[in-house]
């Protein structure tokens, strides 16, 4: 097989810990994302996170080795008992994809040198007039010391963490699994996340990812509260750092701002929706594979499910049940008849002014001034098919913070969902928690009936 190439590489190490923290690097924020990529000792197949802030990172590739474990050729039937090698083999896929999804035509490794290997390299540049960037000649990244940092706490300061970073660069046109196999080492040891993060940026290249966000002066990660930027988190989902989670591009005031450019792999809800902070496009509610990267204020998690049926192309029952009940946020089966343009509006049906208004007296004919939902169904879309999405289905939640888990382990925790009709009852709960919530923004008449009673923790 032939060996991937290594190129020398220089790149400015200001811009990119500017383009990453801002100006400022606080320590305590700089702790918390220090740690590698490390399983879980209660789920195989599951990355653990020590403190608050790295889901940003952690959580993306968690979401994708949840694709390759459940969807890719020869996924195994006993999906969550499988080896620690197999494991390490399903995130290294994730870890190639990321660089794939950026479009990147080489990858530029950042590690840690070691103290023996100091002495024969120079660091990368610091800025202007600083000496160039050496490349080692062996063939292989020197080791990277693996030492868990919550066990021993960071090794270096910050600056000495950046004063002991080199670079390589490696053509993708070889073998881009084997070069990051012999460089798994290094992202899952000591600051492992965040030379994976540098290697993504450098790969991807700082003035491409500049081009994207909408403001470039803002860090991807927060300055203060320590998490990642929207930005970040689209980066490794979809390979593009835009700060948007709507579809395409939108003209706000003159403005062009980004959003999500296609389907994704993976989707993402947040609950920042339901309190109309943002709008989450189909692209992200409707991606290719059942599995949803959730989002509260401050943490990621994800939900994922092995039914097929909830990522099938909308039918148009669907869609006139999702418009309606947009129009219903409180979930209470029915709209204002004064609304009912607008719906018709938004599904592309006739919505002259004297058509509305015959069809308001017929709906609303003893003048309650409401609108049912299965009523405006039966008139306008009484020969639809329906969603092919089953009565219930089994989905499952990771939450990789031990400390937000279930008894402090980390474990995917199962539940069984419906998605009701709101002008149905079939199950009746008192879960008004905030993972309902989420989901709520996509399955409006959702209902999870977890494992133990015990809703998980989106924080």
């Amino acid at each position: 097989m032939t060996e991937p190439r290594q190129d020398e590489v220089t790149v400015p190490l200001e811009d990119l810990v500017t383009l990453v923290w801002g100006r400022n690097i606080r320590p305590d924020v700089f702790t918390r994302w220090s740690q590698g990529l490390e399983f879980s000792e209660d789920e195989p197949t599951a990355l653990i996170q020590h403190e608050g802030g790295p889901c940003g990172i952690i959580v993306p590739l968690q979401a994708s080795l949840l694709k390759n474990l459940l969807f890719s050729e020869g996924a195994p039937e006993q999906w969550n008992n499988l080896s620690a090698d197999q494991a390490k083999q399903l995130l290294l896929m994730s870890l190639c994809e990321v660089f794939e999804l950026c479009g990147v035509e080489k990858v530029v490794l950042v590690y840690q040198c070691t103290k023996k290997d100091k002495s024969g390299e120079e660091a990368m540049e610091t800025g202007e007039g600083s000496g160039e960037n050496t490349a080692a000649e062996e063939q292989e990244p020197p080791t990277q010391d693996t030492g868990s940092a919550q066990e021993e706490g960071p090794v270096t300061a910050v600056d000495e963490f950046h004063q002991s970073l080199r670079m390589r660069q490696f053509s993708c046109a070889d073998n881009l699994k084997t070069m990051i196999e012999s460089s798994y080492e290094i992202f899952h040891g000591r600051h492992g996340v965040l030379l994976f993060l540098y290697s993504v940026i450098l790969s991807k290249g700082i003035e491409n990812i500049k081009n994207e966000v909408t403001d470039p002066t803002e860090p991807l990660i927060d300055s203060v509260h320590g998490h990642g930027s929207q930005s970040l988190i689209n980066l490794l989902l979809t390979g593009y750092a835009v700060s948007h989670v709507w579809d395409g591009d939108q003209d706000v005031a003159g403005l062009k701002l980004r959003g999500i450019p296609r389907q994704g792999k993976v989707g993402f809800l947040t609950l920042l929706e339901h309190l109309r902070y943002c709008e989450v496009g189909s692209y992200l509610k409707n991606p290719e594979f059942p599995i949803w990267i959730l989002g509260s204020e401050t943490h990621l998690t994800v939900l994922f499910s092995k039914e097929m049926t909830l990522v099938a192309p909308e039918s148009r029952d669907a869609e006139a049940r999702r418009i309606f009940k947009s129009y219903d946020p409180e979930g209470n089966g029915f709209i204002s008849t004064i609304l009912l343009g607008d719906v018709l509006r938004a599904l592309d049906l006739c919505a002259e002014e004297e058509y509305v208004d015959i069809m308001q007296k017929k709906l609303d004919s003893e003048q309650l001034g409401i609108i049912v939902l299965e009523q405006f169904m039966q008139e306008f879309f009484a020969n639809e098919e329906k969603s092919p999405i089953p009565e219930s289905f089994t989905v499952y939640h990771y939450n990789g913070l031990k400390r937000s888990s279930n008894n402090g382990k980390v474990q995917y925790q199962q539940g069984k969902a419906m998605i009701q009709d709101l002008g149905e009852v079939k199950c009746v709960t008192t879960d008004n928690s905030a993972i309902k919530t989420c989901l709520a923004t996509k399955w409006p008449g959702v209902e999870v009936l977890w494992d133990n009673d015990i809703s998980p923790s989106l924080n």
